[in-house]
């Protein structure tokens, strides 16, 4: 038989394989979200200005929902746009 060592894969055998999400606000221990700092909150924005899913930041709901007020807060002082065609 041979060893799992011996094996020659065709494909990258961690495909498929999920990455473990995490928020990074616990992560890091971050207590505020700052409305004013756009280059953070670019982060959980896409190109076309809409919010990120927590599906897809892992961020938990306490803080998803932070981070919601703090881009509307942005785009209510004009510091983020509510709508654009490539903003990163």
């Amino acid at each position: 038989m041979a060893t799992q060592d011996e094996i020659k894969f065709l494909s990258n055998p961690n495909i498929g394989q999920k990455k473990t999400k995490y928020c990074r606000f616990k992560r890091f221990g971050l207590k505020y979200i700052d409305y004013k700092d756009d280059a953070f909150l670019i982060q959980f924005v896409n190109d076309q200005g809409k919010l990120l899913p927590r599906r897809l930041t892992g961020n938990s709901l306490k803080y998803q929902r932070r981070v919601a007020t703090a881009v509307k807060r942005a785009r209510h002082l004009a510091i983020l746009p509510y709508v654009t065609d490539l903003l990163k």
